[in-house]
């Protein structure tokens, strides 16, 4: 299955929308990881050029967490699906809300098309924020509580069967520097790989 294919037949194209071009069978996904935002430059994606901006940080995150990782695709031989909430690129600094809706659609028919995925991880704030204003349509309230990251990381949350954990942003060129918030992102994602072996 195309991604993008599938999401533009599902919900439309628009100019500056920015999806997944990537061929894979939905039913091997196991862990879905969202990101906040898309790059400027589409090429240094996750699935953009190999060692892609985007990449130069995951990579090194995924292997101190111990998965035996040096491309996009062998994440993906994992059973473990990376995307992002917003799917127009940043304008300003902080990402405002309606970047946020206008991505809702094509972010929750995403989500969707993966049958057997056990955990979602959150990375970072925005990717919580988008991931609440879909759940709460089902859910009618916030899966996710509004409360620091820091504070919810050992919390079991669930939406349906489905681990949710929120984690930090795994992407920019200070993330690495963050030695505090690598720690706990890679003990994040430790903790995501455990339950997709499961």
């Amino acid at each position: 299955m195309n991604i993008k294919q599938t999401l533009e037949n599902a919900v439309g194209t628009s100019e500056d929308i920015r999806l997944n071009d990537i061929d894979i069978d939905p039913s091997t996904i196991k862990a879905i990881l969202i990101n906040e935002v898309v790059p400027s430059d589409a090429s240094q994606d996750f699935y953009g050029v190999p060692g892609a901006n985007y990449l130069k940080t995951t990579i090194p995150l995924m292997q101190g967490a111990g998965a035996q990782v040096t491309s996009i695709q062998d994440i993906l031989q994992l059973g473990i699906y990376i995307t992002n909430a917003v799917k127009t690129p940043k304008t300003d600094y902080a990402i405002d809300k309606s970047s946020i809706e206008k991505s809702l659609p094509y972010l929750e028919q995403e989500l969707a098309l993966f049958p057997n995925v056990k955990v979602i991880m959150l990375m970072g704030d925005v990717a919580k924020k988008a991931f609440n204003m879909i759940t709460k349509k089902t859910a009618k309230k916030n899966v996710v509580p509004a409360i620091s990251t820091y504070k919810l990381r050992n919390s079991q949350l669930y939406y349906g069967d489905i681990r949710i954990m929120p984690s930090y942003i795994m992407t920019g060129g200070n993330i690495l520097i963050e030695k505090s918030k690598v720690t706990m992102a890679t003990e994040d994602i430790a903790g995501m790989l455990e339950i997709i072996k499961s």
